[in-house]
């Protein structure tokens, strides 16, 4: 595999798990109640426990797209 294809599979990568993050941040953000309530049928937590799991799920979610693809595409421009 050259250094051309690896990039744009990270660039790919990148776009497509930069797009679900903005999603599931959007969904957190206005659908909040609604995910809420459904989850609340399944589990007993309180509304702040929540809160803290779903932002601690999209904050490592972030950290995971920035760290295994964001930075080897931008990595491989510079070495390119």
């Amino acid at each position: 595999m050259n250094i051309v294809t690896l990039k744009a599979f990270f660039w790919w990568c990148t776009i497509i798990n930069g797009g679900l993050l903005i999603l599931s941040s959007l969904m957190c953000i206005f659908l909040a109640d609604f995910s809420y309530r459904m989850n609340h049928r399944f589990f007993s937590i309180s509304r702040e426990a929540f809160n803290v799991i779903v932002c601690s799920f999209v904050g490592l979610y972030k950290i995971f797209v920035i760290f295994f693809n964001l930075v080897p595409y931008i990595v491989l421009v510079i070495i390119g």
